[in-house]
């Protein structure tokens, strides 16, 4: 039997706290019952306008919105990182370009707001500082305020150079030495205080040779700061020759003393400075000759070392020279700085008893470089104190070498060399026999090698005048060498000056200078090279299509001066026939300017009257030059203009005036006329063009007087010339019926000479009037003969010339009064023109006949006012 179910329990209900909700997956949960709505609903509020945009309006702003202003207060933001950015910002992002009225109308607000930076003590804030005064500040400065912005920074470069880090000071340096670029004169009003600074970086920061980067920034600051001193002693010296004027030798007194009360007490530091300089370099020593201790930044280092302490010499004996030649008073502090003891001591031993610097590495360049440097030094100290003699020794062997060529010459060591050549003239006074030709011997061969157009060129000219004439005069050696050496130096300055040329018109004017100073003092070479040499420097060289001009010719008007300076002294010991033919083919080359021109015939004219040209040279200069001169190049002729033309003939004109007053300065015109007749008649023969006539004309008029003193023979050939030189004067001179009076002024200038020869002549007065008549006659008779029309044309050309001849004549006065006693051949002439008017050749045209006609009537009217 089945067991029967028990009865179900019923389960007792329990209190639930949460009720438990079951959530489907992937269903976003609801938001608690207690939660905060936080959306908040606003509408937009509109404004007419800001109060902070209206304050900008009108104001330059950077991309970001802000002013000059507001720049300026960032840059005292106390974080470093915002500093530099904002200073980053001015000098990339180029507010200052895009706005550069703010810099210009702000710059001294701006530089008071920037200065305190120098010092900042983060390097990146110094760099970006340093930059926005390289590129955009100093850049933007007027000229006229650049000492004010400087007077601005100058206390705070001060101040950073006394800062305790060095990196700081390095800034302060490296600023200073972008002022000394803006600004030059910053150093002389702050020199005794700025090497003060100096000298404390280098004495106090021992970091020599640890760190040769930092160093090396010092000194070159320094040898930038010592080279603005007044070193070059070329002036006082100039001065002390006495060659200037009296006014000029006060003038220079008065800057010599303002120079030296400039820089009074600079002596005193400068002598600490070199003590310090060359304790320096002795620290360098050990690296030179250490087999991979001597680099780059060690050879800047020292060459920064040595250029100062030779500028520091340099100022010594210049301030010494001053007081010398200025005669002002010495005192301790002004005492000469090389003459000190201690400092003597300290460059005879420490400095110049180094030399030779015998670098172990493969730096033989730079080694050079710094002996050239160290023997500028002592050619410096050694004029002032003594040294010992082997030691003057190996530096006179290495200034031999190096002038023989026998160290690779790069750019810097033949700058180097620049610096030594002008000790070369001291040294050929003072050394012995041995060593003097040694010397010279090295100089001629550095005087044959280098290019004529080099720096090195000139500065071996130099020499050669200051050996030569030291002091404007002439200096006498006994020794037959020396005069040998020196003719061998004078004869290769004319070769220099065709090598030269036009293109170098600097070094050409400094060899004209020394010819002429040379000349002046009778100290040339009589060989015919050199006055073959001169002589092509003179003459044009024509080259194809007569384009290019000779050396002389081409020559800017300031050297062409000192040629022809030289050229009066030349022409008093060497003028010979071969250079008076170079000097004419100068004077007739067609580009040469007519002032230069002008000049050179009042040399030749002075030079003549102080007896220094024979009379027929004179003659035959002037004559030549008359004769061949071109009033109008030929190729120019078909093309000419007028006003060229008229520039060509005023040229000549004035040359003829210039000839005819030196011809009546030369003596006796009576004389003079005897000995140049024939020559006159020869060149009339000739039958010289219209202008160069007319001055040959002029020239015989100035010496002829009234009656003429010309022989039958002259007035004869005159006769036969003048007929047709008046009727060139008509085919020439086209006339001008609106401007009559020109025409007639024009024509005159070519007429007077006749006039005047006519008015001392009656004869040839009638003999060219008969000869005109002839060619009237002759004309005609063709006329009637002759079929061709183009050849009766000429025909009837030439006798309109003639009566317009006539005219022009008869129009003058006096003239007209000499004419009168030759009517007959004017009634003559007449009477031929009239048979032709009624010829009934067919070779005459209609209009042919109105012409003579014409011709007839203007010819009776001149007939009858004769007969009146």
């Amino acid at each position: 039997m089945a067991r029967s179910k028990a009865p179900a329990k019923k389960q007792q209900k329990k209190g639930i706290d949460f009720k438990k909700i079951k959530r489907k997956l992937g269903r976003k949960l609801p938001p608690p019952n207690n939660a905060t709505n936080t959306e908040i609903k606003s509408k937009a509020i509109i404004l007419h306008e800001q109060s902070v945009a209206a304050e900008k309006d009108g104001l330059a702003t950077s991309k970001k919105g802000l002013t000059l202003k507001e720049l300026q207060l960032r840059t005292s933001h106390h974080n470093a990182k915002v500093l530099k950015g904002t200073i980053h910002y001015m000098v990339s992002k180029t507010f200052f370009k895009h706005h550069p009225a703010e810099l210009q109308s702000n710059q001294y607000t701006i530089i008071q707001c920037l200065r305190k930076h120098i010092s900042h003590d983060d390097e990146l804030v110094r760099e970006a500082f340093y930059e926005l005064f390289r590129t955009q500040i100093f850049r933007a400065c007027k000229e006229d305020n650049k000492g004010l912005i400087v007077s601005l920074l100058m206390p705070y470069i001060f101040t950073t150079m006394t800062n305790s880090s060095i990196e700081v000071r390095l800034m302060a340096v490296k600023f200073f030495h972008l002022v000394l670029e803006y600004y030059p004169p910053t150093f002389s009003l702050y020199a005794e205080k700025i090497l003060e600074n100096y000298k404390d970086v280098i004495q106090k920061n021992h970091f020599y040779v640890q760190n040769k980067n930092k160093l090396e920034v010092v000194l070159f600051g320094l040898a930038q700061c010592l080279s603005l001193l007044p070193c070059d002693k070329s002036d006082t010296e100039s001065r002390k020759k006495g060659s200037l004027r009296n006014e000029m030798l006060l003038a220079y007194e008065e800057d010599a003393t303002k120079e030296c009360v400039r820089f009074a007490h600079v002596s005193g530091i400068l002598k600490e400075i070199v003590g310090v300089l060359i304790n320096c370099f002795q620290d360098f020593i050990p690296l030179i000759h250490a087999p991979r201790g001597f680099n780059k930044q060690s050879f800047d280092c020292i060459r920064h070392i040595l250029r100062s302490i030779d500028y520091a010499i340099k100022f010594s004996i210049r301030r010494h020279s001053q007081r010398q030649a200025t005669w002002l008073p010495a005192s301790e502090e002004n005492t000469l700085m090389i003459l000190d003891p201690y400092i003597a001591s300290m460059l005879s031993k420490k400095l110049l008893g180094s030399f030779p610097l015998n670098c172990e590495n493969n730096l033989s360049e730079k080694n050079d470089e710094l002996k050239s440097v160290l023997t500028e030094i002592f050619l410096e100290v050694s004029e002032w104190s003594r040294l010992p003699s082997d030691l003057s020794n190996r530096f006179l062997k290495f200034l031999e070498n190096a002038l023989q060529g026998k160290i690779t010459r790069s750019n810097k060591l033949s700058e180097s060399l620049l610096s030594l050549l002008p000790f070369v003239p001291k040294l050929i006074l003072r050394v012995d026999c041995d060593r003097r030709d040694n010397l010279m011997q090295a100089f001629t061969i550095t005087f044959n090698d280098c290019k004529p157009d080099s720096p090195l060129k000139l500065a071996c000219i130099s020499v050669v005048k200051d050996v030569i004439i030291p002091n404007g005069d002439i200096l006498y050696h006994n020794d037959p060498t020396v005069n040998n050496y020196q003719r061998a130096w004078v004869n290769k300055l004319p070769s220099l000056l065709n090598q030269l040329g036009d293109k170098h018109p600097v070094s050409t004017k400094v060899v004209l200078q020394l010819l002429f100073e040379l000349a002046r003092v009778g100290c040339l070479n009589d060989s015919p090279t050199f006055e073959e040499e001169i002589s092509n420097f003179f003459i044009p060289c024509q080259g194809e299509g007569d384009e290019s001009g000779g050396t002389f010719a081409s020559l800017p008007r300031e050297v062409q001066e000192v040629a022809l300076c030289f050229l009066y002294y030349f022409i008093i010991d060497n003028f010979s026939s071969r250079f008076l033919k170079a000097i004419v083919s100068c004077c007739l080359y067609q580009k040469l300017e007519p002032a230069v021109l002008y000049r050179i015939v009042e040399i030749l004219h002075s030079a003549y009257k102080a007896g220094y040209i024979q009379i027929t040279d004179h003659f035959s200069f002037f004559i030549t030059l008359i004769a061949r001169f071109k009033v109008v190049p030929e190729k120019l002729e078909s093309a000419i203009e007028c006003d060229v033309r008229e520039t060509y003939c005023g040229t000549f004109k004035q040359l003829t005036n210039l000839v005819c007053s030196c011809l009546s300065e030369v003596g006796d015109s009576s004389l003079v006329l005897q000995i140049l007749e024939k020559v006159f008649v020869e060149q009339i023969i000739s039958k010289p063009a219209l202008d160069n006539g007319c001055a040959i004309l002029r020239m015989i008029c100035v010496l002829d007087s009234k009656p003429t003193r010309l022989s039958e023979i002259s007035v004869t050939t005159l006769s036969e010339f003048l007929p047709g030189y008046l009727i060139d004067i008509v085919k020439c001179i086209p006339e001008d019926k609106e401007n009559s009076y020109l025409y007639i002024q024009t024509c005159l200038y070519y007429l007077v000479p006749c006039y005047f020869l006519f008015d001392r002549s009656s004869k040839l007065t009638e003999q060219v009037l008969k000869r005109m008549r002839l060619m009237v006659s002759e004309n005609t008779k063709a006329l009637e003969s002759v079929q061709d029309r183009e050849s009766g044309q000429d025909s009837l050309n030439l006798i309109q010339c003639i009566v317009s001849v006539i005219t022009l004549m008869h129009n003058d006065d006096k003239v007209r009064k000499i004419i009168s006693s030759s009517k007959s051949e004017i009634d003559l002439i007449l009477q031929n023109i009239i048979t032709l008017q009624s010829s009934r050749s067919t070779s005459l045209t209609v209009e042919g006949k109105n012409m003579m006609k014409i011709a007839g009537e203007r010819l009776r009217i001149v007939s009858n006012s004769l007969l009146a």
